[in-house]
Order: structure tokens, then sequence, then C-alpha cells
């Protein structure tokens, strides 16, 4: 503890002078520049003296009540007193100059009334900030000042009381100063600076000391000399003491910071724990105005657990992470962007780092981490190309998913039979568009322990895939759409494979697949047309309460979609399963079994089998129209959405061998108020189940059969699938305000555009329960709750989450917050994360606090709530490591 009340004192000290270097309100008053009344004719051949204040320009003054000495060389000026010089602003209750002497003096009064003080001086110059004083004195030949009771906001501090001297080289002497983050005229804590000397480069200061709610405390220094250079500049941070029951007392992110100029730094931390335990984390940004922004993370860690002697902690955890953000300017070269967002771990480091110390549970329970790098240019003709290197990790099975590179180029649709200077309407070949869409991709899925092994390069997959579009769209009887159209797609690679199998007396094969190189090609092509219409219905209601009318729109399509058959051998990249005797192997329904050779390759193409497929659907929308007080259009009625397109499809293929019909999928949405709407999903299958059982194991197993469920149970289909979700909040203002914030961060992200990685970022921020609080809105409740059934071939499954957070104010200042669920597998809560935050004016407690699970924690932390001073802080943290092992 003393050694973290010294980091915390030191930090502030520090924080402090960089305050002052800026917060020069009383330091550069510029009152050499200022109020001289004499304004009699000077001789102009004179050059003026360093010390001159060459006030050449007018003077302007004005007061409720102007009064002159009777040699007229002291002007008085009483109430709403102003004086201004140049880009030099004097307003006080009561003015004095004394144009003989260069002396200008000013104060307030004391109200007879109330007998407090006011009408105290508010000076400023130029693009300084104002300030407050009880009173001062000016020497406009000297340029010397005294300040008195100085009150002076810079960079979010304030300064205030004791007096200030500024020199005639521009020194300035201050002496019993209070320096706080408190806005309050009597700041509930301070920084008192006894006596000190500050320079354009540097800082002498003597004794200081805290001080609390006006009680002077121990803790302080008893002098400290500071560079004062005005610019960014590297310093060391000093860690934090702590301990933790598995590693050990540690001292953690203590490290330096580099001011490497005004475009970049960096930042090197790093932790150490006395059973051998340690952590580094090197971060950096990058900005050039109005061109990109960026920013650098890396970060190592060696992990000991156990006792000393066990392996645990012979063998200890390592991992690392790699981490950079790019963004583009819109502005900085329109058509063209770059971007980065790279995110690269190693399988375990969120858990054994906690989410690198911010125990943000969303990421230590994240399995998969994506990265992109990407380019792309858009031409006047709007066709585009873009290159990017994208990889996906999924951490639990340490599977690594990497493209390097994708390319794309995109022709977009265009007439080819139509002219620009057409006149009069389209011919119906004019109405022809085509498009073209070139993709390319170098492709490896493998572990990431063979990533890099001396073969790993041999695992990349390369090829292209070209898609051709052609479509004609027009109406017909007025209120028909028609669309007939086709594509042609053609994949090239430059491997595929070959496989050869081997087959026994029982019926039985196996296969081996052999990795070639060599390019091959393959086509495919399908054709299709459509037709879609939209059909009202309407009903009007007289006697049915606040329901007027109910309005219901309907649309239907239909389509059409054949393709040949290209799985045969021989067509297309099939070639047929041949055994070691040279004789065709058959698959369950007897027919000749095939395989592709782009099986696993980069692009392994669309080739259908035969097909000659209507396709079906219907949409459905339902409104009711209600009476209602609340209308703001003034009709005194509004609209409520009972339906929202819920949507009927399936198809039925003709040429199929077996199950022509396709099973029936639904999907909605219905908005039963304006704070509760439930999205709905499912799947019905027109075709039974056949049931065999294996006279070995007796174990039942179930096939789709080629006999409609109508037929045998009279049932019209069997439900395979249902789903429902919502999400529902009691305060109404508060959900409110929750979409406007999740709106605000989403329109943050595309203004600024950030990447994915720092679009999460900023989410997890508002995801923390004391970074946002809210006390206007006294309590909330929300949840969202989710349902999913499943019933295929014969194996039922249900699945139930419910997510339940919300908040509430126990006085005006404290708020408490909680954020759980419930596993309905498991028959428990989720991991529960409750926040409690005091507002203490100029600082604020926050707790947060993990009550059970694996990651059971706790953190009170308090703080100055001002980012100037954000190190001037206490915080006791015991970490998940001490419940973990």
């Amino acid at each position: 503890m003393k050694l973290l009340t010294s980091s915390i004192l030191l930090i502030s000290v520090i924080l402090l002078t960089h305050g002052v270097s800026k917060a020069n309100a009383f330091s550069s008053f510029s009152l050499q520049q200022i109020i001289q009344q004499d304004t009699s004719k000077r001789d102009t051949s004179k050059k003026a003296s360093p010390n001159n204040s060459g006030l050449d320009q007018k003077v302007e003054y004005r007061a409720d009540s102007v009064r002159f000495s009777k040699n007229k060389s002291i002007i008085y000026m009483y109430g709403n007193a102003r004086v201004n010089y140049g880009d030099f602003e004097l307003d006080a209750d009561y003015i004095r100059y004394d144009s003989q002497n260069k002396l200008i003096f000013a104060s307030g009064r004391t109200d007879p009334k109330t007998n407090r003080y006011v009408g105290k001086p508010i000076f400023k110059s130029g693009t300084d900030g104002s300030a407050i004083a009880d009173s001062l004195y000016y020497n406009s030949e000297s340029t010397k000042a005294k300040v008195y009771g100085v009150f002076s906001e810079q960079e979010g501090g304030f300064f205030s009381g004791g007096q200030s001297k500024k020199q005639i080289d521009d020194e300035l002497h201050i002496k019993n100063v209070m320096y706080s983050t408190c806005n309050l005229p009597h700041p509930h804590f301070g920084i008192l600076i006894t006596k000190g000397i500050a320079t354009e480069k540097q800082i002498i200061s003597g004794p200081m000391y805290m001080v609390f709610e006006g009680v002077p405390t121990p803790i302080g220094l008893p002098f400290a000399f500071f560079p004062k250079p005005n610019k960014r500049t590297s310093g060391i941070i000093l860690p934090s003491p702590g301990e933790d029951a598995t590693r050990g007392f540690f001292l953690q992110n203590g490290g330096y910071y580099l001011g490497l100029n005004d475009y970049w730094d960096a930042k090197l931390l790093g932790s150490i724990y006395t059973n051998g335990s340690y952590e580094t984390n090197l971060t950096s940004n990058y900005i050039k105005r109005y061109k990109f922004s960026g920013n650098i993370g890396i970060s190592y860690n060696s992990v000991k657990n156990g006792l000393e002697g066990t392996e645990a902690f012979e063998n200890p955890n390592k991992d690392f992470s790699i981490r950079w953000s790019h963004s583009q300017n819109a502005n900085a070269n329109p058509g063209t962007t770059f971007s980065a967002s790279v995110n690269v771990t190693s399988s375990s480091y969120y858990t054994n780092s906690p989410a690198n110390l911010n125990y943000d549970l969303n990421a230590i329970a994240n399995n998969t981490t994506n990265s992109s790098i990407s380019y792309s240019k858009t031409f006047s003709n709007n066709m585009n190309y873009s290159l990017s290197m994208t990889s996906n990790q999924t951490l639990r099975t340490r599977d690594v998913s990497i493209r390097l590179p994708d390319a794309t180029f995109n022709v977009p649709t265009f007439s080819p039979f139509d002219s620009k200077n057409r006149l009069g309407e389209q011919k119906w070949y004019q109405k022809i568009t085509i498009g073209y869409a070139l993709q390319g991709t170098n492709a490896i899925d493998t572990k990431d322990s063979l990533l890099f092994q001396n073969d790993g390069l041999k695992r990349l997959r390369s090829g292209f895939s070209h898609s051709i579009p052609i479509n004609m769209s027009f109406t017909a009887l007025k209120y028909l759409n028609f669309s007939l159209g086709g594509s042609y797609n053609e994949v090239w690679n430059f491997q595929h494979i070959n496989k050869r199998f081997t087959s026994f007396d029982d019926g039985t094969y196996t296969e081996r697949i052999d990795t070639l190189s060599g390019f091959k090609r393959a086509g495919s092509y399908s054709l299709s047309t459509s037709m879609s219409t939209k059909i009202y219905g309407q009903k009007k209601f007289k006697n049915l309460g606040n329901i007027m009318a109910m309005r219901h729109v309907i649309t239907p399509n239909v389509s059409f979609n054949y393709s040949p058959d290209f799985t045969k051998a021989g067509r297309g990249p099939f070639l047929a399963a041949i055994d070691q005797n040279g004789k065709e192997i058959r698959d369950t329904y007897q027919q000749p079994l095939t395989y592709s050779v782009f099986q696993g390759m980069a692009y392994q193409g669309s080739f259908p089998g035969k097909a000659a497929a209507i396709g079906f659907g219907v949409d459905n929308t339902v409104e009711l129209k209600v009476k209602s007080s609340k209308d703001t259009t003034g009709t005194g009625e509004r609209k409520i959405p009972i339906i929202q397109g819920l949507s009927i499809s399936g198809s039925y293929n003709f040429l199929a061998p077996r199950n022509k019909l396709s099973t029936l999928s639904f999907n909605g949405r219905s908005q039963f108020t304006d704070k509760l709407g439930i999205n709905y999903n499912g799947t019905f299958d027109p075709y039974d189940l056949d049931e065999s059982i294996d006279p070995v194991t007796g174990q039942r197993t179930f096939t789709r059969s080629n006999n409609f469920t109508l037929r045998r149970g009279g049932r019209l289909a069997r439900l395979t699938n249902i789903g429902f979700s919502f999400d529902y909040s009691l305060n109404p203002d508060a959900l409110k305000k929750k979409n406007e914030a999740n709106d605000k961060l989403s329109e943050t992200a595309k203004e600024k555009g950030l990447s994915p990685l720092q679009s999460e970022q900023l989410a997890a921020i508002s995801r923390d329960p004391n970074a946002f609080v809210d006390f206007n809105i006294p309590w909330n409740f929300s949840f969202s709750y989710s349902f999913q059934y499943s019933n295929d071939f014969g194996v039922s499954t249900t699945s139930n989450t419910l997510n339940f957070n919300g908040d509430f104010n126990l006085t005006p200042k404290w708020k408490f917050t909680f954020n759980s669920g419930y596993d309905f597998q498991n028959n428990g809560l989720t991991p529960m994360n409750i926040g409690i935050y005091r507002d203490l004016h100029c600082w604020d407690m926050s707790v947060n606090w993990v009550p059970y699970g694996a990651y059971k924690s706790y953190s009170v932390t308090l703080k100055v709530k001002a980012s100037i001073l954000q190190d001037l802080k206490l915080s006791k943290r015991q970490g998940f490591y001490n419940t973990y092992q």
C-alpha cells in the first residue's frame, strides 16, 4: 500500500506539472500589452524597447460610472467596468488605471445585502482561457503583475487561491496555489503548491502536499524539478503492486512511454510475479490528420500455475496476441480504400490473461478471432477490384483458415444493346443486362501448430471463379413482374484430387485421397424465370373498439429453374468411382458413385445435378389501424404492424430421382407492442421417416422416406424445427436510450471508418456497467429469450437461452447494475457480473464483482473523474487466479 500511495503521488505530481505547463492563464496574462490611457501623440521614430508595451492601439473602456482624478492621471471605473486593448479583455466591478505610474488595479466588491464578494476580475488574453481572481495589479511599463486568489480552468483542471507574480523576464512565481479537478469554489481535494517558479522550459517547485476537504495531509514532496518542453515527452510508467494467491506478489503494468513525435507514440508495459510468471505488452498509436489513423498491439505472457516442481509450474503456458487496426479517412483518396483489422492470438491467450486484464467476460468466452487487411479501388465507370488477406481462428479446436490473398474484380451490370442517346421506350432486347465477377484466392486450412512447419505451404490451395449473370426484367398485364435470365459459372483450380477406392466382399469400400498439382477448369450454367405481384386486402370495422381497419398485403412469387446434370462421370469435374478391380462402386440407392476432383479445393464450383424445379413462396404483411390519442400526425390514428414479413417458401424438382418436393420453411416477425417484438422460424418436411433396426446392435436408425406423411398418418408435414426469440425492457426510456447508444456506436464506426476490431473494442467499453452510468434512468430491467426445437431423423433437441440485465438507483448517487442469464441445460445461472457505482462529485467509486464461476473475482476502484488525473486512484482487485486452479 505504501508503494501504491507513492506511485499515485508521483504520477499526480507529474500530471500536475503537465497541467501547469498548459494552464498559463495567470502566467501569460499578456498584460504588457494592456491599457494605457495616455492617448497623446508619440514619437514614432523611436524603437520600442523589449519591455515597452508598445501601446499604440486604442484603449477602449466603459463602466456604469467613470470618474477622473483632479489632474486626470487616474481613471476610476465602477460597476460592470470593462477594458479592451488588442486581444486583452478585463472585466471587473472596479478598475483603477494610473496612467502616470502605468499601474492597473482591478477588484470586486462586497455586496452589503448578502455580504458576498461579487464582481471579481475576469481576464482573458488571446486564445488563452479566461481566469477569475480576487484582485490583480499590473504595471504596463515593467510588465510585472500580481494576481491574488486566482481561479482558472485549464485542460480539465482548476487553479485557485494563493498569489501569482509575473516577473519582467516572464518568470511566474506562485505561492499557496491549489490545483484540483473539482470545479467547486472550495474543492473536495487538491494539491497545494506552497511555492514555485515556472519558466518557458522548466518548473521548479517547493513543498507540495495533498489536501482533502480542506484538511492538509502528510502525503507530499519537499521539492520537485520538471522540464516543460510544451510537447509530447517520454517518461516512466510506475507499476501497480498487489498480491495474487496463485502467482504471488506482483508489480503490474509498469513500463515506459515513448512520445516519438506528433504522429506516433509507443507504450511498453510489463508485469512480473514472484512465482516467475510475467506479461509484456507493446502498444503504439499513429495518426496523420485527414489521411489515416491506427494502432498496433503486441502481447506475450508466460504463466506458471501450481506448486514448484509440478509439471504445470515447470512448463508454463506461453501465449501471444498481435493486434493491428488501420482506417483511412474517406476523403483522403476518393475511390480508394485501405483498412486493416488484425487479431491473431494463441488459443489460451484470453483465458490466461483474463482478456488482457480487463475481465471482459465476452472476450474471455470468445472462441473465434478474425483478421483482415483489404485494399479496394473503384473506377469512374463503377468497375472495381479489391485485394484482401484474411484469417479465421477457432481457439478451442485450434483450427486456422487463411486467405492470402483474396482478390475480386467486378463489372456492374450493363445493357449492351441499349444506347445512352436512346429516344422513347426501351425495346425488349434493350432490357437485357449482363455483368461479370471474378474471384481469386490462395487459401490454407490447417491447425495452428502445423502452420509454420516445413511443408505448411504445400497445403495452399489456389484458384479462380468466374460468374457471368444475364437477366431481363419486364412487366406484363400491368401487375405481373417477370424476370428471365441465366448464369454461367466457371472455376479454375491449380490443385485437384484423385481418389483410389478399395472394395470388399461385404459391399463396403474405403477410399484414399491424393492431392495433385496441376491446372484444371470446369464450367456450369443454369436458366431461370420468375414472376411476382402484390395483392392488397382491407377490412374496415365500425364497432370493434379502437380498431378501425385491418390491411393484408400478400406478395406471391413463382420461379422456374433448369440446369443439366453436371454430376455424371466425365461431365464437369466429376469422375467415376472405380475400385481396384476396375468395377464401378454404387451408392445406397444403387446409382453409380461419382466424385469431384475439386473436392476441398479453393473453388469447388456449383455443379448441380439434373434439375427442373418450380420454386414458390408467399410473403404476408398484416397491419391494424387503431385510434390513438398519442398520435402526432394530427389524424388521431396510428398503424400497428401485427405480422411483418411472414414468408413461406419451397420448391418442386420434376427431375429429382426421389423427394421431389423440398422442405417448407417459414420465418417472420410480429410486433405486438412498441416494446415487444417476436421473431420466429421453422421448417416442415412433407416426407415421412423410414425406420430400420440393426439386427446385431438393435439400434434404431431413421432415413427420409419417399412417401408423403399425408399418405401414412394423415398429416400434411412433419415439423422438423421451430424457434422464436424476443427481447423486452420493462422501462421504455431505458430501451430507447440503449437503442440510441447502439445507433450512436454504429454511426461513430461509420463516420470514423472504424475497422470491425475497433468497433468491437468500442462496443466492449459500452458494455462496461461502470463506463456509462445514467442516473436519469432510475431503474431498468430487460431480458431476452430464444427457443429452438429440432426433430431430425428421430432425434429431438431443445435449446433455451435466457439473458437478463438491469440497474436501479438506490439513492440519487448510488447505482447498481447486474448482468446474467440462465442455462436451461445445466439448470443454473450463467456467470453474473454485478456493478456498483457511487458518484462522489469530482471522484467516483466503482465495484465490479463476479460472485461465482471460474472467473470469480472482484475489483474496487476509487478514482478522480477527470482524465488528466486518471492515475490518481486507489484500487483493490482479487483476480480469478485465486480460485481458478
